[in-house]
């Protein structure tokens, strides 16, 4: 038997049908073609799995679509289209603090629940903040600055 799940994803009512023990990374990928959103560690180590739910960033990899009804879930595909994406897009750019690109969507979506919490962020508050992602390709200077940066930039906008 399936059932039936109604959450918002990126902004759209969506109705999901099928397990509600399925794990929202494997359903994103599968179902909606959502592949920012990538499977690392399948433990919720790793980060590269994160989404933002109902505000909070959190690891798809251990969230069951049970979870979902009635919540609001972000990936980078939906946060990309917005202003807020384009400020640490730009900053991200000027430091060059992405190479893979494997980790940098979920590191994206931390640093907009970080400036969303705190929009003058310490960069301790910055390094706590994004210690949930694993980076093994630029190093987490480079993503510190980078979030520094946005913060300064984009001044207002969170």
């Amino acid at each position: 038997m399936e059932d039936i799940i109604t959450f918002k994803l990126n902004g759209e009512e969506t109705t999901y049908s099928g397990s509600a023990t399925s794990r929202l990374l494997d359903v994103l990928r599968e179902k909606y073609h959502l592949t920012g959103v990538k499977c690392g560690c399948k433990e919720g180590e790793c980060g590269a799995c994160s989404v933002i739910l109902d505000g909070e960033l959190i690891n798809s990899c251990m969230v069951a679509m049970g979870r979902l009804t009635g919540s609001t879930v972000v990936t980078i595909e939906g946060y990309s289209k917005t202003d807020r994406f384009a400020a640490l897009d730009k900053a991200y750019s000027f430091v060059s603090a992405v190479q893979c690109g494997y980790c940098i969507p979920g590191i994206v979506l931390a640093s907009e629940c970080i400036l969303a919490k705190n929009p003058q962020p310490s960069e301790e508050e910055i390094r706590e903040g994004i210690s949930g992602n694993l980076c093994r390709c630029t190093g987490y200077n480079a993503i510190v600055q980078a979030i520094g940066i946005a913060a300064k930039e984009g001044a207002g906008l969170w």
